[in-house]
């Protein structure tokens, strides 16, 4: 006569689903796991071995709280935040408008081609000087600096995207009569997304770089400003307080956009999971 144990027959205990404070507990160590055991270990080496130019996490956090919980935030952070998005929003309508158009057109992309070459391998940063004579020391200039690094990833991902549309599905469309905007709207769009989304992805970190490095040059506000400011002036844990702010933007952007990506590809994301399960 067989015996039973708890869970199930013949030895095999059910596993059983974990409760959601525990859920909650695993997400946040995955989370916060690696930067504390980082700030812990920073926290160690500047402790052990105190420098003027690498401060505790301690000091930093004071003159975090001293700095940026102030006047700053509408002087310098909103301002450049601003420039940001704009230049970013600016970056991604030229990208995927001009990418739609030379991944349309063979006879197009095969005479762009050696423009578009040339002018990805050419830095962002260096255009920086051109820019500056051409468009002022103003606001323009600095979203000018962040439009002119973000629009090429965007838009090479989105001529790869339009050139990759399934032909099957394309002739499919023709012969219902998808033609036109509705061709763009129902078929180019959402077949390139993933990769527009991509190139969106790779624009977003590029821009946070241009923007600081935009606002390190004849400007008077903006986060790069203070904190080239704070360099010069060896204010060394504000420096790093400024550091942390531009980490935590990049993270708080980073979040946003995984979630309008999630949004905008579920349709391609269940699929993947779907053929995950298939496999």
């Amino acid at each position: 006569m067989s015996t039973a144990r708890k869970g199930g027959w013949g030895g095999t205990a059910r596993k059983r689903p974990a409760g959601p404070l525990r859920r909650v507990g695993l997400r946040l160590l995955r989370v916060l796991g690696l930067p504390v055991l980082l700030i812990l270990g920073w926290w160690a080496y500047s402790s052990a071995n105190p420098t003027f130019y690498l401060p505790t996490p301690g000091r930093v956090a004071t003159a975090f709280a001293e700095v940026w919980f102030s006047a700053r935030i509408t002087e310098d952070v909103l301002p450049s935040v601003g420039r940001l998005l704009t230049g970013y929003a600016l970056a991604g309508l030229l990208g995927i408008g001009l990418g739609v158009a030379i991944g349309s057109s063979r006879t197009l992309r095969a005479a762009a081609e050696p423009v578009l070459e040339f002018f990805r391998a050419v830095p962002p940063p260096v255009l920086v000087p051109l820019i500056m004579l051409l468009a002022g020391l103003d606001t323009a200039m600095k979203v000018l600096v962040i439009v002119s690094g973000c629009v090429w990833p965007v838009l090479l991902n989105t001529v790869e995207g339009v050139r990759a549309v399934d032909e099957v599905l394309d002739d499919t469309g023709r012969c219902f009569g998808l033609r036109g905007a509705a061709r763009l709207r129902h078929l180019v769009l959402p077949a390139a997304s993933p990769q527009i989304m991509a190139g969106l992805r790779q624009a977003l970190s590029i821009g946070i770089i241009l923007m600081v490095i935009g606002e390190m040059f004849a400007s008077t506000s903006g986060l790069g400003h203070t904190v080239v400011l704070f360099q010069r002036g060896f204010a060394i844990p504000e420096m790093w307080s400024g550091i942390v702010v531009l980490g935590l933007l990049g993270f708080g952007l980073s979040v946003a956009f995984r979630a309008v990506e999630r949004r905008i590809l579920a349709w391609h994301l269940a699929r993947g999971e779907e053929r995950g399960r298939h496999a």
